[in-house]
């Protein structure tokens, strides 16, 4: 992969330098009213090129940088959503247990279902 960047590099830089080896003529360029330089032709590109590099790298530091804020507050967000989770399972154990102490003083539902089958054969056997 190095050998394929040290390629890359070294052809763009030789292109560079032949581009600017053929347009040495000079170009007026107008920034303002009243206000012109006189630049060879190679010399105004390698400018607005380097100035457009500038320009990305800025806006990828920027764009990084915000990510990284944006993760940050992700990560707070998680844990803050970790301990509300935690928080939820302690109170839906607490219910559980609660529950179950509450079934627990309550007479056993076979004992009653028990007693209530009895007495319905019981009134069976009277109406017959």
């Amino acid at each position: 992969m190095r050998q394929i960047n040290f390629s890359l590099i070294f052809g763009f830089g030789l292109a560079m330098v032949f581009f600017t080896l053929e347009n040495t003529a000079a170009t007026t360029v107008h920034l303002l009213p009243g206000l012109q330089y006189t630049l060879p032709l190679a010399a105004l590109l390698l400018l607005a090129a380097g100035l457009g590099a500038t320009s990305a790298w800025f806006f990828a530091a920027w764009s990084g940088m915000l990510n990284n804020v944006e993760q940050f507050s992700r990560e707070g967000e998680l844990e803050s959503q970790q301990v509300r989770i935690k928080d939820l399972e302690n109170d839906l154990n607490r219910y559980r247990a609660t529950v179950q102490t509450q079934l627990g003083l309550l007479p056993s539902a076979s004992s009653s279902d028990a007693n209530s089958e009895t007495n319905t054969e019981h009134v069976d056997v009277q109406t017959s």
